[in-house]
């Protein structure tokens, strides 16, 4: 089989060519005196290559499919004219310094190409690779971590936002706390006075909210049927919450709804929100700054099934939620929600206009006690993706049994 190696003033690292074509390549340069050495630690740095033969397998020694063993077969006997092509055949191989390189195979067709090697180039090149490990600044800048995974498109830069969320300035708390305050308003009177809404069992979130021991922190998790849920799920609580930018929850929001625009940008940001980038899973920016202030004993509000659920089946939970439970450095109160209307006050469907006297309910679910669970996979060194799922499993369950008691006080409502 023959593998042909492209590359144009670049490097080629031995990621990118295997053992195979790099033995080929010394074996040119011992029967050839054609490559020059340069190896500069354990990189080899090929400029300017063409196609060339695939070298032999795994054969240390010279042996009937490597260039000297075909070279040493020589039949005993030879015709005038074989003798006379073969002479010819040297000669141009001399006058054209062409490496040859055999493979087997079932024509035992041979192939001769051309390498040639900038050796000017190779060095700069290999002091350039080299800059990072002596502690100087490589050439270029690092590649954007928000932009890598599964090649997600970021429609606006969000990197800038990270920084001022994990060290909030004295300004950013006084626009915050003018954001936090107008938004819980509107939430409020949406939730309360132009609609219909009923919450069960408020009593256990105020207490997680407010009683909650010092520095443990909050998770609470629940559906997401419209884009209104989060703010406007918050304004069930009293305005001693709602309206108070140390108290309300941090959230995560979509980055390509939420964050297109600076001005979007800085509205959610103020508002405490977190760009989630979907589809970059859970080793992400998000998630790491949600495990931050779960450290901070503060309160994170997850949307586990990860977007709009607009046609309400059970959906599989992204393991972002069980990756922030476990890896939080004290296990935070996990407090489950659901609820059923949120979807007919902001519908899904344009006009996304906001209604009048719809039917909410909101149910709070007892708090989720994980306490031993989550240490007993730590002390068994439950591997962390295996760790991930069981507890967003357990989350799961909950979600399961909180929907049917919901649904069924939904329906019970005249």
């Amino acid at each position: 089989m023959l593998m042909a190696i492209y590359a144009s003033l670049r490097r080629i690292r031995p990621d990118h060519v295997n053992l195979t074509a790099t033995r080929c390549l010394w074996q040119c340069h011992r029967q050839e005196k054609y490559l020059p050495r340069i190896i500069y630690g354990r990189h080899a740095y090929i400029l300017s290559v063409r196609p060339f033969v695939q070298a032999p397998e795994a054969r240390p020694l010279p042996d009937d499919r490597s260039l000297p063993g075909l070279q040493q077969q020589q039949p005993p006997h030879k015709e005038p004219e074989q003798q006379q092509q073969q002479e010819e055949q040297k000669k141009q191989q001399q006058t054209q310094t062409q490496p040859e390189a055999h493979q087997k195979n079932s024509t035992h067709n041979t192939s001769t190409l051309q390498v040639t090697l900038s050796t000017d180039s190779i060095r700069q090149t290999a002091d350039r690779e080299l800059k990072p490990q002596d502690g100087r600044t490589p050439d270029r800048e690092p590649p954007n971590m928000s932009n890598m995974s599964s090649g997600v498109e970021i429609p606006y830069p969000i990197d800038w936002i990270f920084p001022r969320l994990r060290n909030p300035s004295r300004f950013w708390l006084i626009t915050s706390q003018l954001v936090v305050t107008i938004v819980g308003i509107i939430s409020k009177i949406v939730l309360v006075l132009m609609n219909k809404t009923q919450v069960y069992n408020k009593e256990r979130l105020v207490k997680a909210v407010a009683k909650r021991p010092k520095g443990i922190p909050l998770v609470t998790v629940s559906n997401h049927y419209s884009c209104f849920d989060d703010p406007g799920i918050w304004g069930m609580l009293p305005m001693r919450y709602v309206c108070n930018t140390f108290r309300i929850r941090w959230s995560m929001a979509a980055h390509d709804i939420c964050f297109t625009k600076k001005i979007h940008a800085m509205f959610f940001m103020y508002g405490k929100c977190i760009p989630v980038v979907r589809g970059n899973g859970v080793y992400q920016e998000a998630i790491n700054l949600c495990i931050e202030k779960c450290a901070l004993g503060q309160w994170v509000h997850v949307f586990p099934e990860g977007k709009v659920n607009m046609t309400k089946e059970e959906m599989r939970l992204k393991w972002g939620v069980g990756r922030i439970i476990y890896e939080s450095p004290r296990i935070p109160i996990i407090v489950p929600m659901w609820h059923e209307g949120m979807d007919s006050v902001l519908p899904n469907v344009e006009p996304y206009k906001l209604q009048w006297g719809k039917k909410v309910t909101v149910n709070i679910g007892e708090p989720l006690d994980l306490n031993d669970f989550v240490q007993g996979l730590k002390d068994t060194r439950v591997p962390e993706p295996v760790a991930r799922k069981l507890i967003t499993d357990k989350i799961q369950d909950a979600f399961r049994d909180l929907r049917n008691e919901t649904e069924r006080l939904h329906g019970e409502r005249a």
